[in-house]
């Protein structure tokens, strides 16, 4: 019975230290992601109007932000993370809406004629996460924002 104490807290050591030693060698560690440039836009429908920055990654990353101004709605201020597929910008759009509750949500814009237009498409959710439903198409035509290159803040 001594022996089984013995091997379990041996056994129970190994697995503790183990989970917990991370290995570092040499060019193991991540180098930052190198920012190629910026740009932003500016957009207007009826009285609401957004303003976005997108920052451009040697890794093909797009970084950013997006603040709307609604005439009726609380304004939306958050963070842009996605790529570009082709001439197609997704991003994760997470965003408190005059609130604190943070909100996710995906967005596409469709790279057109140095513009970036957002498309209308139909999303759901599962386990928490939202995005755009698969073999369902995103509509550019239909799109509230049409953002235009615009000087910076």
């Amino acid at each position: 019975m001594k022996n089984l104490i013995i091997l379990t807290a041996l056994v129970s050591a190994f697995f503790v230290t183990s989970c917990t030693q991370t290995s570092k060698t040499v060019g193991d560690e991540k180098t930052p992601d190198k920012l190629i440039d910026s740009a932003c836009y500016g957009a207007a429908f009826d009285k609401d109007n957004a303003h976005m920055v997108l920052k451009n990654y040697a890794s093909g990353k797009v970084g950013g932000t997006l603040e709307v101004n609604y005439e009726k709605n609380p304004k939306n201020t958050g963070t842009l993370d996605g790529k570009f597929k082709g001439d197609t910008l997704y991003v994760d759009y997470r965003f408190t809406s005059g609130t604190e509750t943070v909100h996710t949500n995906p967005l596409a814009f469709l790279k057109k004629d140095g513009k970036l237009i957002m498309g209308v498409g139909q999303i759901e959710t599962t386990l928490g996460r939202s995005y755009f439903v698969k073999d369902k198409p995103i509509n550019f035509e239909v799109g509230k924002f049409t953002f235009q290159p615009a000087n910076c803040k």
